[in-house]
């Protein structure tokens, strides 16, 4: 593609960033915008209805809808269609689950050195980018990057309300292993209690619920 615009789709369901990357696109020699929506629940009927050929994808998009679920329906209807993950959690599986699902990119809206229509040009031009690390943010006396990843696999099912019994079962592991998890979480945290544990660990968004964790 030389002279015509590569065409980009938002899904983006807070106005800052949308507004932001709307701006960035219409000032863009090289790209032009196709569609900004708030859920990913439309971007299939957006990718059936006119030429898409960049998706910027929300991971927590209006309703609930989860971005890396879509991405992955997208990327098995329309391979060519290329997707960046653009997000503010630090969820510490986002990354590895976009990179399964075959995203090209991904970004973060806060802390990422590197401009997202530079990012978007490399990817493009058929690079893969992705950050070294996932994002890192303080709870208790430690930080994110301080978690094992079964201590984060436990944490995210502490985080919904389960108790011991209910994550082994999910966890295919003893209670008294998931016990051991969350005790070595608290001394790292210098939290009291498995509650303050969660509460900060929600509002820090170091770990979300899936909803397909939610059931056996």
């Amino acid at each position: 593609m030389t002279d015509e615009k590569y065409k980009v789709l938002i899904v983006e369901d807070q106005a800052m960033p949308r507004q932001l990357f709307e701006h960035f696109i219409s000032t863009s020699s090289r790209f032009a915008l196709a569609g900004s929506i708030a859920s990913a629940a439309f971007t299939e009927v957006y990718c059936l209805s006119r030429p898409i050929d960049l998706i910027l994808m929300d991971v927590i998009t209006e309703g609930g809808e989860n971005g890396l679920d879509e991405a992955k329906k997208i990327k098995k209807k329309f391979p060519k269609i290329k997707i960046i993950i653009v997000t503010s959690m630090p969820e510490c599986s986002y990354i590895e689950r976009a990179k399964e699902i075959g995203v090209e990119g991904f970004w973060y809206k806060e802390t990422n050195e590197q401009p997202i229509i530079e990012l978007m040009e490399k990817v493009m031009n058929g690079e893969i980018i992705y950050p070294n690390t996932a994002h890192t943010v303080k709870i208790g006396l430690t930080d994110s990057s301080r978690f094992t990843k079964k201590e984060l696999e436990v944490l995210r099912y502490v985080t919904g309300g389960f108790s011991n019994i209910e994550i082994s079962e999910r966890r295919n592991v003893s209670p008294g292993v998931i016990k051991n998890h969350i005790a070595d979480m608290l001394q790292k945290t210098g939290f009291r209690s498995r509650t303050q544990l969660a509460v900060k660990a929600r509002e820090s968004g170091i770990v979300i619920l899936n909803k397909d964790d939610e059931t056996l």
